[in-house]
């Protein structure tokens, strides 16, 4: 059984005072902090194995392939994706947003006849539809828009209801028979509201729409299975799984990685290269790998999933609900509006909220003086804060190291606001 109470002692960084007081960090959705495990994973790669993956036929470049490759496997157990060698269904990426714009970019090749007839189940044009949400974080929404816009297809979403969950029960409406892709978050990286997923891929692929899923805020917290959830592609970051910065993941079903034509191009992608007609490509994911890879963050990122599977996502999640509960008193102090679901049940302990009189940015500044850390702005998701009438808010967001008692210094900040403001 693990013990919460100690996993804090896991984060070097967490040991410190900010302004006099223990630190109390409650931005985990921007980015998670990192375990000695991880840390040591990645100081470990440069001190004894660091050279290039996939080249070179000495020691170390077989040290670090294999480590390397390992990592990826280990990836894709902590997301129920298949591992085996040739059937590998985890593309490294530089991030999320780097995983996304790769999809939009082998989308929009697709478009101009690039990847043969394989590839044209990815093709757009005018009278195509694109469907997002209005809760979508600006990596989804801009990538898929400008899609559209290079190609005449329609940009159309679903609308949120009152406590900003995406109205999944309008799926038959919003997707259509002119839907070629539809590209949803998994959980609202300002509502943490868990999106009702099932009606909305099973409408998808009944008129033969391709699903990406933003999985960045879902996989750290939740228990995920890819191939349960029945998407076709997911992207994610490593760094708020409690991994190194500058690494991302894409996921798509080996099948249509295959078909899927590269977006970038260089050294590592190549079967063979000519200078009088054009190149033959590798079979995926080291099709979409082009150039030297971030090889010690994906090894950290890889003991990071085994780290977390060694937790146990399920009870990671009971944890956290636990503490979601608490911050969700919130919503009882007087002058505050949390943004999204005001009950622990589907969601996740990223809990966005309004001080009436207040900028976000004064909150975030007087609470940091309490020593706690928390997000202010509009969370690179302007659409969402608009359904509320807002454009910003603050933003508390758990972690596996955080606590009830850091739920409660939060609330204690917080109900000194208005009063040092002369609200």
């Amino acid at each position: 059984m693990v013990d919460f109470t100690a996993i804090r002692e896991q984060f070097p960084i967490l040991d410190q005072e900010i302004h006099g007081h223990p630190l109390v960090y409650l931005d985990s959705a921007a980015t998670a902090q990192k375990p000695q495990v991880v840390i040591d994973a990645e100081s470990r790669f440069y001190e004894r194995d660091n050279a290039g993956v996939h080249r070179g036929a000495h020691e170390l470049a077989a040290r670090s392939t294999m480590a390397f490759e390992h990592a990826r496997a280990k990836v894709a157990r902590l997301v129920g994706a298949q591992a085996e060698e040739g059937q590998e269904e985890i593309v490294v990426t530089a991030g999320a947003t780097a995983s996304l714009n790769l999809l939009a970019t082998a989308f929009g090749n697709a478009s101009q006849g690039r990847g043969g007839q394989a590839a044209r189940r990815f093709a757009l044009g005018p009278g195509d539809e694109v469907v997002v949400s209005q809760a979508e974080h600006h990596s989804v929404l801009l990538p898929f828009q400008e899609l559209c816009q290079r190609t005449g297809a329609s940009l159309k979403w679903f609308g949120l209801d009152e406590q900003g969950r995406i109205r999944s029960d309008t799926a038959e409406q919003v997707i259509g028979e002119r839907t070629k892709v539809v590209a949803i978050t998994h959980v609202s990286n300002v509502t943490g509201a868990i999106t009702d997923l099932a009606p909305i891929v099973e409408r998808a692929h009944q008129v033969g729409a391709l699903v990406v899923l933003d999985a960045c805020q879902s996989v750290p917290h939740l228990p995920i299975d890819l191939h349960a959830l029945d998407v076709d592609f997911a992207a994610w970051s490593a760094h708020k799984m409690y991994g190194p910065t500058g690494v991302g993941f894409l996921y798509g079903r080996r099948e249509l990685l295959e078909a899927l034509p590269p977006a970038s191009f260089g050294g590592s992608m190549v079967e063979l290269a000519f200078l009088d007609k054009p190149a033959q490509y590798m079979a995926p994911p080291a099709r979409f790998e082009a150039g030297t890879q971030p090889v010690a963050q994906v090894i950290a990122a890889g003991e990071a999933a085994d780290w977390m599977r060694d937790l146990g996502m399920e009870r990671v999640a009971e944890h956290e609900r636990a503490i979601t509960a608490e911050l969700l008193n919130l919503n009882e102090v007087e002058g505050v509006r949390i943004l999204g679901p005001v009950s622990p049940e589907d969601r996740i302990g990223t809990v966005a909220f309004d001080v009436a009189g207040i900028h976000p940015h004064d909150v975030g500044q007087y609470v940091d003086s309490r020593g706690i850390a928390i997000r202010t702005g509009h969370h690179c998701a302007q659409p969402v804060h608009r359904h509320f009438g807002l454009f910003a808010s603050n933003r508390a967001s758990v972690g596996v190291y955080n606590s009830i008692a850091d739920a409660d210094e939060l609330l204690d900040a917080v109900r000194g606001v208005r009063g040092f403001f002369g609200a």
